[in-house]
């Protein structure tokens, strides 16, 4: 009887710890830090803009900055990729714009860019779901762009209206 127990325990145990090792994988599978699918689609740069934007070499480095996020696999990974978006944007606000988009507009779609940049960085480092505030990031960087668009189509002379 003894012997029978003690067999009984054994596989009770072994038993148990199979258990525990599949609900921790299953965990880690289901807490997901990042989700690329939910990502919005980048809003593309039309003809007179993208001529514009081909030599304006920070706004370039912004922009491979924005394409590392799709090889992001760990959160380690995530959170470097996030920290050169920072220093790419600070080269981008301290470096010079073209004469176009040297307007408050493109500067003020930046600042909100630099908030959800470090919101999402904030949010990666404290291991917290950085995929809603990636999707903000992503939404801003796409207003970014199309404020781009829309300063290139605008036709009116701004100055005439404040001259009348």
């Amino acid at each position: 009887m003894r012997k029978i127990m003690s067999i009984l325990s054994l596989f009770l145990v072994i038993q148990a710890c199979q258990e525990s090792g599949k609900a921790e994988e299953s965990a880690k599978e289901e807490i997901q830090f990042f989700s690329l699918d939910s990502m919005p689609k980048r809003t593309a740069l039309n003809s007179k803009a993208a001529i514009i934007v081909r030599d304006w070499i920070e706004f370039k480095e912004l922009e491979t900055g924005f394409d590392a996020l799709s090889t992001v696999d760990n959160e380690e990974d995530l959170i470097l990729v996030l920290e050169d978006l920072v220093e790419k944007q600070k080269r981008l606000e301290e470096g010079l714009y073209p004469p176009e988009f040297d307007v408050p507009q493109v500067k003020s779609r930046q600042k909100v860019l630099k908030t959800f940049i470090f919101k999402t960085r904030a949010a990666a480092q404290y291991r917290i779901d950085a995929t809603a505030p990636a999707i903000e990031m992503h939404n801003a960087y796409n207003a970014l762009r199309a404020q781009l668009n829309v300063i290139v189509n605008n036709t009116l002379d701004t100055e005439l209206i404040i001259d009348e």
